[in-house]
């Protein structure tokens, strides 16, 4: 019996890597839905894997794929699979942890370091008509990187290699990551705080790389980011919902924040109304001039990135359909 793969969001613009990976005991059938619904029922019936990137993938989904055996998720999120269904299924769920490790870090970074060299504040301020002063803009947004203490949320993957560039730039680096075992800091020769309330207390700027799960949605309340110390700054590359949004725009407008960047938010693409924060921001507001960069989740990308997708994912999927040994799987009590 022939094993078929099926691309449903038009993830690949050939399919010369993919078939390196597979080789010839794998058909591929590449379309280009706007969601799983929109498929055939004669691709359904005959998918065996099914590869994903942007579609959430429910139960009713898989009870049009007989034949389904394996799911992987091109990239590192999962919380869009439905995976207690898919262990009912036999279904296995597998991502691809490490791609964009390197992007995702650097864009956290860059994202920070615009922001607390006053790039951004500067890049808006000179586009003004008729333009300020050419000098400095006073304030409490520049800072120089050895006087402040980053922290990190979740040092797994990317944390790790957020925590790494941060430390060559002169920033002095904590942690809170309840899963990692003792001596982690150690070995990278950063702090580690017992709590998250304690990492907030104590952090300059703050970097999040943790995963949504039900424990990490909505983590970030206003109360534990008024903990920050006035004046600093936040960027999210991990997921939208993590942060209370409203919560951020108040403590931006009150100065208690002095900056965000942010390449995630709740819902994307944002839809109307928006956010007060997102509103705001498009609309130039002057209260946000200089102190907030939107990027539209491409925190990840790269052409180098792209392509380690692709060939992580079709080796995951062929591990999982043609193996006792799949990697990267994601069980359903996993969070």
């Amino acid at each position: 019996m022939t094993v078929t793969v099926l691309y449903p969001e038009g993830q690949i613009p050939d399919d010369q890597l993919e078939r390196q990976v597979f080789g010839p005991a794998v058909r591929l059938v590449v379309r280009s839905a706007g969601a799983l619904a929109e498929l055939s029922d004669a691709d359904c019936a005959e998918t065996d894997g099914l590869m994903i990137s942007r579609f959430a993938v429910g139960e009713e989904d898989m009870a049009r794929m007989p034949r389904l055996r394996a799911i992987v998720r091109m990239g590192v999120g999962y919380d869009r699979l439905a995976r207690p269904a898919a262990a009912r299924r036999n279904v296995l769920i597998c991502n691809v942890p490490d791609y964009g490790t390197t992007e995702v870090a650097d864009h956290a970074l860059a994202l920070l370091l615009a922001l607390r060299r006053g790039i951004i504040q500067h890049h808006d301020a000179q586009r003004r008509m008729p333009p300020p002063r050419w000098q400095p803009i006073p304030g409490e947004l520049v800072r120089r990187s050895s006087v402040q203490r980053l922290g990190i949320i979740g040092l797994g993957r990317i944390g790790t290699a957020a925590a790494l560039r941060a430390r060559a730039f002169g920033f002095r680096v904590a942690f809170y990551d309840p899963f990692l075992p003792n001596g982690a800091e150690l070995a990278l020769g950063i702090e580690r705080a017992a709590t998250l309330e304690e990492l907030l207390r104590q952090s300059d700027a703050l970097s999040i790389h943790a995963p949504l799960t039900p424990a990490t949605r909505g983590m970030l309340t206003r109360e534990r980011l008024a903990l920050l110390p006035r004046g600093a700054v936040v960027v999210n590359t991990a997921r939208g919902p993590i942060i209370d949004l409203d919560a951020l725009a108040a403590l931006l407008r009150e100065g208690h924040i002095a900056a965000a960047g942010l390449d995630v938010v709740p819902v994307e693409p944002p839809v109307e109304p928006l956010p007060e924060l997102l509103a705001a921001y498009r609309a130039r507001a002057p209260w946000l001039e200089g102190r907030l960069v939107v990027t539209p989740h491409v925190a990840y990308y790269s052409p180098e990135a792209v392509l380690d997708t692709r060939a992580k994912a079709a080796e995951t999927m062929r591990a999982a359909l043609f193996t006792d040994a799949p990697r990267n799987v994601i069980t359903p009590d996993m969070f």
